[in-house]
């Protein structure tokens, strides 16, 4: 048995750790406090999976908060604002990240095409921004099980919204393995093999 030589990490049709960004939205306590699509713990566990995968893969992430400034939003929850430690939060006024600036150009000089998303509400702030980036050519990957909506239809709607528009949904799971690709490729086996299957299926 032989591996297939490594394809070009810039230009697979499938998501690398070279041709992709995380973008990361509102992951605050009073987004986390009307979650009802899926249950809180699971939610914080998988957007912390999903993070953690990020980092070891060395993708970039955007990460952005809303109404932090201004005093009317608690900051992201500790949980994951010790992971994002090195990303710092873009604070928006806006519904929509893409109608901020600061957001937009942040994306844009990560100069990624495809962008995973992970976005509380699904409906509102994943919802908008995605159509947004799809409008202008980008390749979007909302990761389904770490974003939730206010309901479980608001969340459906969400997603067929942004699909129907050409988004391509994707687990966290499936994201960690379409990074991998190979378990010859070593040097980031341990730590996926200990973020998906130590630390969560096996203990799940």
């Amino acid at each position: 048995m032989a591996s297939a030589p490594i394809r070009d990490q810039l230009a697979d049709h499938l998501i690398t750790p070279k041709n992709s960004a995380l973008i990361l939205i509102d992951y605050q306590p009073a987004q986390f406090a009307v979650i009802r699509s899926m249950d809180r713990d699971l939610l914080l566990k998988n957007i912390v999976s999903t993070v953690k995968t990020a980092k070891t893969f060395k993708v970039p992430i955007v990460h952005s908060t809303v109404n932090v400034a201004s005093g009317q939003v608690g900051p992201t929850v500790p949980e994951l604002a010790e992971l994002l430690e090195s990303y710092p939060p873009i604070d928006r006024t806006t519904v929509n990240s893409w109608e901020d600036v600061d957001f937009v150009a942040a994306v844009r000089a990560t100069r990624r095409r495809k962008l995973i998303f992970c976005a509380l509400w699904t409906e509102v702030c994943m919802a908008f921004a995605a159509l947004d980036a799809l409008r202008e050519s980008y390749e979007v990957y909302p990761v389904v099980d770490a974003i939730a909506g206010t309901s479980v239809e608001a969340h459906r709607a969400g997603l067929e919204r942004v699909v129907q528009a050409g988004g391509q949904p994707i687990s966290w799971v499936s994201l960690a393995c379409e990074f991998q690709r190979d378990w010859a490729r070593g040097e980031t086996v341990p730590a996926i093999v200990e973020i998906v299957l130590t630390d969560r299926l096996l203990k799940e």
